[in-house]
């Protein structure tokens, strides 16, 4: 029996999601995306929905299906208020239960006005080359590491680091809060390296602990940090969740600049047929989330992404989403110096390069090695 007709207050404006389909013909990829409507919606039996607003507008419609390629691509708006204000939500919508179903993936989104008031990164490009005193040319970015390492041993890395002009001096996102790296020793000693080094060179360097971990210790971390001199954040919101991202971000007492890690969400961009796009992924979500620069493994490197995919995120750091700020894509993943110029044809100048271990592989001076990253980079802008 269907239940009775709802009149429901709403204000007529909607977001879109873009989905690909796999089907075999144009009646299939029509039925699927009716079905994704309801799904991410009412999830209850089309026969059996309520007429009136919930059966006409608060089930996402679907304005449009169509061939593209080997697939079909789907247009399904929704209405503001199913997700309101609340990027969790909005998240739900967009792929909650349909993310377990197979032959569907985000390609990218369109934001309504609601969303448009959560406050997303906070700095973004130009307030992280504000803050880095970086006008134009590219920003250069390293990890201290390898794991195994010392608080004391990391911060000899970091001075290292700064003395030679690195911008961004990162935890890598395995350090932790081990036995052999704790987590406060490692912020103090980081921290006051890169202060040290900056005294001498003039440069505004920064360093960024990886305050990722349980959830009731995040904010915590990140504060400690903050008090005893660090610059950013590394974060990884495929561990530690979205939304704990958007905490940090929003969080008054930290203003902080945030670069988020890609640990645990390649999952979602692994099969060209599900889950979500690079350009949704790496570009999009991160902004929706707060963060200011999005780590990637760049082609070429020791990951499988292709150019083609890292111009799709470029694209996603970038595109109009409103009041979100624009942010940097930071490309590594095995990249070194001798990549710099190539990757630029891609990259331009509003890019972090991150480059770890070729670093350390072209010389033996690690001090000479950075200048050397940092004069490549200012002769190309």
């Amino acid at each position: 029996m269907r239940l009775t007709s709802v009149d429901v207050q709403l204000s007529g404006t909607r977001f879109t999601v873009f989905y690909s389909i796999l089907a075999n013909d144009q009646k299939e990829a029509e039925d699927r995306a009716l079905g994704l409507a309801f799904e991410q919606t009412v999830e209850f039996p089309i026969d059996l929905t309520p007429a009136g607003d919930i059966l006409e507008r608060v089930v996402g419609n679907v304005e449009s299906v169509r061939k593209r390629g080997d697939k079909f691509l789907a247009q399904i708006s929704y209405a503001d208020e199913v997700a309101g204000p609340d990027a969790v939500q909005f998240l739900n919508v967009v792929f909650g239960n349909s993310s377990i179903q197979p032959g569907i993936r985000v390609e990218k989104f369109e934001l309504n006005s609601d969303m448009k008031r959560l406050k997303g990164p906070r700095f973004g490009r130009n307030g992280l080359r504000e803050l880095l005193n970086v006008k134009k040319r590219p920003m250069l970015c390293t990890a201290i590491k390898p794991l195994g390492y010392s608080p004391a041993d990391l911060a000899e890395l970091t001075y290292k680091f700064a003395l030679g002009g690195i911008d961004i001096i990162k935890d890598d996102h395995g350090l932790a809060d081990q036995n052999f790296s704790n987590f406060k020793e490692r912020v103090m000693r980081s921290s006051d390296a890169v202060l040290n080094a900056n005294s001498k060179t003039g440069f505004k360097s920064i360093y960024m602990p990886n305050v990722t971990g349980p959830a009731d210790q995040i904010v915590e971390r990140a504060k400690f940090a903050k008090e005893h001199g660090a610059g950013g954040l590394l974060f990884c919101p495929g561990l530690s969740g979205w939304d704990q991202m958007r905490v940090l971000a929003d969080d008054e007492s930290i203003q902080l600049p945030i670069m988020s890690h890609p640990a645990m969400i390649g999952s979602l961009t692994a099969s060209k047929d599900n889950g979500f796009s690079h350009f949704a992924t790496y570009g999009q979500l991160q902004r929706l989330f707060g963060a200011d620069a999005s780590v990637f493994p760049s082609w070429g490197g020791r990951f499988s992404f292709s150019k083609e995919e890292c111009e799709e995120i470029v694209e996603g750091t970038q595109t109009d989403m409103g009041n979100f700020k624009q942010i940097f894509p930071t490309p590594g993943g095995g990249m070194t110096l001798e990549r710099i110029p190539e990757m630029s044809s891609v990259y331009g100048n509003d890019v972090i390069y991150l480059i770890g271990g070729g670093l350390h592989r072209h010389s033996e001076d690690l001090v000479n090695n950075c200048h050397y990253f940092h004069n490549l980079v200012e002769s190309m802008g």
